[in-house]
């Protein structure tokens, strides 16, 4: 299927440096606000890339949670690929294609586990079947049928019937802190706008870079 005619023109107003914020955690936070307005589904809807000893690359849709300066968090099971991978090569990146808005946003960074604490805190937020679904999937691993998933639920309602889920041990969030942050602004003629926030020690240096 040749679909080489497929193409549209990016209509905005553009980005100059003049409306950036010199933080690129709050510029992060205004746009994310913007898309959030906009309508846009799912604005912390994120692709995650992961390269592991293999150097295979890999990557997948997973849920912002949280971001601060200290680095922007999700959540997932421990023996997933995904960890598996960050357990080998501890770097990432991230990717929030707002499209509707003619933007997106690049994240590259060092990958930490958060505290447990945190973990619990987001945990106990979640609704009770998300709760059930964390201690039943054993994630990314193969599974002769969606029954057997299904029978498993039903164990572990049994099992926590009454009172508080628990944090299972196998759980937790990952926080990416940015070494890299580039925002990216749709422009007529494919000339768009691209600004990137680099870290040097403690401070933020921001360069213009070719579309």
């Amino acid at each position: 299927m040749d679909i080489g005619d497929m193409r549209r023109d990016f209509e905005s107003e553009g980005l100059d440096r003049q409306h950036l914020n010199d933080n690129p955690v709050i510029q992060f936070e205004n746009w994310f606000e913007d898309s959030r307005k906009a309508g846009i589904l799912e604005p912390n809807a994120m692709s995650l890339a992961t390269s592991g000893a293999d150097q295979m690359p890999d990557i997948r849709t997973v849920l912002l949670k949280y971001f601060d300066e200290r680095g922007f968090v999700f959540y997932t099971n421990y023996g997933s690929r995904k960890a598996r991978e960050l357990d080998e090569n501890p770097r990432a990146a991230l990717l929030f294609p707002w499209i509707g808005l003619n933007r997106q946003v690049r994240i590259q960074g060092a990958v930490e586990k958060v505290s447990k604490s945190e973990s619990l805190r987001y945990f106990t937020s979640r609704p009770r079947g998300s709760q059930i679904g964390a201690w039943v999937s054993e994630q990314s691993k193969a599974i002769t049928s969606r029954g057997l998933l299904e029978q498993k639920v039903a164990e572990m309602k049994r099992k926590f019937s009454s009172g508080e889920i628990p944090l299972p041990d196998f759980w937790g969030g990952y926080r990416v802190v940015p070494e890299r942050i580039e925002f990216w602004q749709g422009r007529p003629s494919r000339l768009h706008d691209r600004f990137e926030y680099v870290r040097e020690a403690d401070a933020w240096t921001i360069q213009r870079l070719q579309p």
